[in-house]
């Protein structure tokens, strides 16, 4: 009997060991690499997975034939600044301490890039930041606009012929909107091969082929489609502002519109939409340039790929061309990723979703550690069909404007302090308009046209609704006891919509 003893626990500690395949069947049956691809202002209404048949976006398209499109993916700032930091941190917007335009992001915070060097990835940020310092925040390498200038510099690529109209220099709110929103749907200054998107396709390119032999993680922030809806010479005239339809609005949106939006014609209108469908075409090209090179290098079934607008954009959309309001097509962006057979190819999924889960998603699909940080929530079980489930309501700030977002399947409530007329240079000229609420029964009027919120019948919604924000941000705000649980509910709100780097004016453009 004690002979057979040491065979049989032999035989229960090889049984229980974890399994180590073979370090090429790991590799094989596993992804290593992520590669996250934002582009700049763009809605979800301009592309074609999501049902334009006008936009030309077939890259974009493929790459939502290839893998996961979600219906309701929403940016948790209509921002650049707060939405990317948010983004790559898997945290909200206040918790990085980034809600206005210029603020620093602050080097403490631990990003996507700082977690996986740190498990020996090499890590590359190419293009828009907007971290407004030159810290790397965890990137080794970091290439941006000012290297694009300089590059230039010494390569001033094909000149322009005088006879070709071109974009004159952006200056928003010191021209008029028709000049700096491009509403004669005017190329910049270059040819496409000498343009920065292409520039920016081209470096991220070398980037993967030197870094083919490793893992790694890079993220590529494309200017466009931001204004002024930048797209090169051999773009132009790619759409007839005639066969572009305008949304409407209601009269309901009067109150709000910015004064610098109210003299815009028709014409002129339909003239920005043009512009900003041609930048999207340029920027859909410069994504297939590095999917390209993705498939030429074999790293297309080892690479999770993330596509993602930063936030929406509001093309006429309530009667204006901006962000920073929770309307859907300013909150509400295209979130598309691939990765190869490991994930389903055509997948649409319909769960709202939010951006703080981009970073928990990735990290579980690669097999790396979780972010013991990040606020989000991994949206691998409902790409792996484990749940249809995924959140009861999404959120989102803009706090330049005092102003926070709810949303259910149903209901979006938003709160606004109102204490000043709207920032960053999109008055209305109107006197401040003060504490305002906003009910949209966004099933039964997708537009957000007829605020609801002072109907009585829907008094015990608002206060669902109020509640569920107030938790939110007692939950993730890095110093929620600042804010008396004894307050009225308004009062919570007002000092939790207050932004946490607050300066003495809030920034413009």
């Amino acid at each position: 009997m004690h002979s057979l003893l040491p065979t049989l626990l032999l035989f229960l500690f090889v049984a229980c060991q974890p399994s180590s395949p073979p370090e090429e069947q790991v590799e094989e049956n596993s992804l290593r690499n992520v590669l996250i691809i934002i582009g700049d202002d763009h809605s979800a209404n301009v592309l074609g997975a999501y049902g334009n048949n006008l936009i030309r976006t077939p890259n974009l398209d493929r790459m939502a034939d290839r893998g996961v499109r979600f219906n309701r993916a929403y940016a948790n700032a209509p921002l650049c600044s707060a939405s990317r930091q948010s983004l790559i941190t898997g945290k909200y917007t206040h918790a990085t301490g980034v809600t206005l335009l210029r603020t620093s992001f602050p080097e403490e915070e631990v990003t996507i890039a700082d977690h996986l060097k740190s498990q020996g990835y090499r890590t590359g940020i190419i293009g828009k930041n907007h971290f407004n310092n030159q810290k790397n925040h965890g990137f080794d390498v970091k290439i941006e606009r000012r290297d694009y200038f300089s590059y230039r510099e010494q390569n001033p690529g094909q000149p322009i012929p005088d006879s070709v109209a071109v974009r004159p220099p952006w200056k928003p709110f010191r021209d008029p909107a028709r000049i700096w929103l491009n509403a004669d749907a005017l190329p910049g200054n270059h040819y496409d091969a000498d343009d920065i998107g292409t520039w920016y396709s081209e470096q991220a390119m070398r980037f993967l082929a030197e870094n083919q032999d490793t893992s790694f993680c890079l993220v590529v922030g494309f200017h466009e489609p931001h204004s002024p809806f930048n797209f090169p010479i051999e773009y132009t005239d790619k759409y007839d502002p005639a066969t572009i339809p305008l949304p409407t609005g209601s009269s309901e949106d009067d109150r709000w519109i910015p004064e610098i939006f109210r003299d815009l014609t028709e014409e002129e209108r339909k003239g920005i939409v043009s512009a900003y469908f041609a930048s999207v075409e340029y920027l859909d090209k410069n994504v297939g340039l590095i999917l390209d090179q993705l498939d030429k290098l074999g790293l297309a079934e080892n690479t999770l790929v993330v596509y993602l607008g930063d936030h929406g954009y509001l093309l006429n959309d309530h009667k204006r061309f901006e962000k920073h309001m929770m309307w859907e097509p300013a909150v509400r962006a295209p979130l598309l990723m691939q990765g190869g057979e490991k994930l389903p190819a055509g997948l649409t999924l319909k769960p709202m979703v939010e951006f703080v889960d981009v970073v928990p998603t990735v990290l579980e699909a690669i097999q790396a550690p979780l972010l013991s940080s990040a606020q989000g929530k991994s949206l691998m079980p409902l790409i792996d069909k484990e749940t249809t489930e995924h959140k009861e309501f999404v959120f989102s700030e803009f706090l330049a404007d005092n102003k926070a977002m709810v949303r259910s399947d149903r209901w979006k409530y938003i709160f606004t302090t109102g204490k000043r007329d709207l920032a960053q240079g999109y008055a209305t000229g109107n006197p401040p308009p003060g504490i305002t609420h906003r009910l949209y029964d966004v099933v039964n009027d997708p537009n957000e046209t007829k605020n609801l919120y002072s109907d009585p019948a829907l008094a015990d919604t608002v206060q669902l609704l109020q509640k569920e924000l107030i938790n939110w941000f007692r939950e993730t705000h890095p110093n929620p006891d600042s804010v008396s649980r004894e307050w009225t509910v308004e009062q919570q709100l007002i000092s939790f919509c207050e932004p946490p780097d607050a300066q003495p004016e809030i920034d413009a453009k």
